[in-house]
């Protein structure tokens, strides 16, 4: 333990002498041990793309999730600890039908964002506690337009047009800041995600196991079947000239 670190990072209501709170810190550092999603906003909505990372040929892939389905129009990715990344989702899922059965009508995608962050938030405020060690991408349509949202374990909100989070998000940004386009098709974009996944992979593409989910203005958050995928796959192989 570093001198000026300690006794800092023992309980999360201590700030350290230059404002640092250490267990916020170290939360984040399991976000990035996770693994590696993605969000990329294209013309008429959004997609997410995740690495769910199996190395054992024991695992049964659908027993692991990396998207899920919030509200119709909602859904969202994860990164970090698994257990954390599904308590924020039944939250999540909880608070969009309170706002259904409260008002009769859907609730925006930024008002979810910020009451997750608020709960988030909480844990870095109390004795006791200990921060979320999980960051998610949440990406709907509403009346407002078309939206893909972080939140960190600080209780943080940022909107971006392309983001990731997970292991290797350094390198996946560098790629987007070149490469992202306003007004991308959704295959545009799921060809730069596959790309930018198979950047930070030790696997070559096809040996990944890749969980896709979208949604486009006037339609619901949609997970994409393992067919469906295998087809993106092969395109993305086709484009980099593979067989």
């Amino acid at each position: 333990m570093q001198p000026a670190q300690m006794a800092y990072d023992r309980a999360i209501t201590v700030f350290s002498p230059d404002g640092r709170l250490f267990q916020v810190e170290y939360a984040r550092a399991a976000v990035k041990r996770g693994t590696t999603t993605i969000g990329i906003k294209f013309k008429d909505g959004v997609v997410l793309i995740a690495d769910k990372r199996i190395k054992s040929r024991l695992v049964e892939p659908e027993s692991m999730e990396k998207i899920f389905m919030i509200d119709e129009h909602i859904g969202c990715a994860t990164s970090g600890l698994v257990g954390d990344a599904r308590v924020l989702v039944d939250y999540a899922r909880l608070i969009a039908q309170i706002e259904r059965v409260t008002y009769g009508e859907r609730i925006s995608v930024e008002q979810l964002v910020k009451r997750i962050s608020d709960y988030k938030q909480q844990y870095t405020q109390y004795g006791g506690v200990r921060p979320f060690g999980a960051s998610l991408l949440i990406a709907g349509v509403d009346e407002k337009g078309i939206h893909l949202m972080e939140t960190d374990p600080s209780g943080t909100v940022m909107g971006y047009k392309a983001d990731c989070i997970g292991g290797g998000r350094e390198t996946v940004m560098e790629l987007f800041e070149n490469e992202y386009r306003e007004n991308m098709s959704m295959e545009e974009a799921i060809m730069l995600a596959l790309k930018g996944i198979e950047m930070v992979s030790e696997d070559k593409i096809e040996n990944l196991n890749i969980e896709i989910g979208y949604v486009v203005k006037g339609g619901t958050f949609t997970l994409m079947g393992s067919e469906e995928i295998k087809e993106y796959i092969k395109k993305y192989k086709e484009m980099k000239g593979e067989e």
